[in-house]
């Protein structure tokens, strides 16, 4: 028998409350993904718990049963815990996540700008691909999203369940490993065709892109000749010479002040970037809502990276 200590303890927390959704806010994740947590403990001890014809909702005689061990299994772990840690709650990691190309490049510099506007913010950061990070924060399971905002709104984000700031405006830029002469070894008004390093189709920065060239003529001189998802592989196969692409401005500051990389095309072909952070209005995590509050008073400039 495999059982998550979470299903426990959302066990007790619906036999006090008698309401999923007030369980879920009380347990920091939304309704759903605590209602599939409740089913997975079902399955996992194989029987029914509760039962779900009523209102508010009640426990089966199983349940009934169960209740008292998952209550003493959660209080014995809860001090263990609570010894062990020496902690308290408050003080508890955010849990972070963040595409790939704002986990490398931007957090760092962002998070250390903010922690000097509310001070000491234990997080825990996971970089995954913008996709997947959305579908994190629409579980619950995490606390907080990085990310870059969707003007074509192809991935759809309630703003009222998921609020977010604005932390950021950043440019993709068109570059290129320099000639002898430090000029665009690829620059974008060559003749084709020109090498072209592309992020794959589901990457979220590669739909900007295509989005920027749809019905120009340029895309037709482009060759792709590597495609990755993520901004950091593309600059590191540029960096060996094997073409051109669009990378965020802070993911190569450095290259191009040393002249390591230069733009293939003026800022015409630039493309504009918001970064957001967004969270989940459902859950109700004490650390999370500190920090909105406290995001809210601090002067912009605290929260641009």
């Amino acid at each position: 028998m495999n059982l998550e200590t979470k299903w426990l303890e959302d066990f007790v927390a619906l036999a006090n409350t008698r309401s999923f959704s007030a369980s879920a806010r009380q347990r920091h994740v939304t309704q759903p993904a605590f209602s599939r947590r409740i089913r997975s403990l079902e399955q996992a001890v194989g029987v029914t718990l509760v039962d779900r014809s009523t209102t508010p909702v009640g426990l089966t005689p199983e349940g009934q049963l169960f209740l008292v061990t998952a209550r003493n299994l959660v209080e014995q772990l809860g001090e263990c815990l609570g010894h062990l840690r020496g902690v308290s709650m408050d003080n508890e990691a955010l849990d972070i996540v963040a595409a790939h190309s704002l986990a490398l490049a931007f957090y760092p510099q962002w998070i250390s700008r903010l922690q000097q506007g509310v001070g000491e913010l234990p997080t825990r950061l996971v970089a995954m691909n913008v996709g997947d990070a959305i579908h994190v924060l629409r579980e619950g399971n995490c606390d907080l999203m990085l990310g870059y905002y969707d003007p074509y709104a192809t991935m759809q984000l309630d703003a009222e369940v998921f609020p977010s700031f604005s932390i950021g405006q950043v440019k993709m830029l068109p570059v290129c490993l320099p000639d002898d002469r430090g000029e665009p070894r690829f620059p974008l008004d060559s003749e084709p065709p020109i090498p072209f390093l592309a992020y794959t189709q589901g990457a979220f920065l590669g739909r900007s892109v295509r989005m920027m060239l749809k019905n120009d003529p340029l895309r037709l001189k482009l060759r792709t000749v590597y495609e990755t998802a993520m901004a950091e592989g593309l600059k590191s196969m540029m960096l060996q010479g094997a073409g051109m692409a669009w990378i965020p401005d802070f993911c190569i500051r450095d290259e191009l002040a040393t002249g390591r990389l230069v733009r293939a095309g003026d800022s015409h072909w630039d493309v504009p970037l918001e970064i957001r952070l967004y969270r989940c209005s459902l859950v109700h995590k004490p650390g999370v809502e500190k920090l909105w509050r406290q995001m809210m008073k601090l002067p912009r400039d605290f929260l641009q990276a």
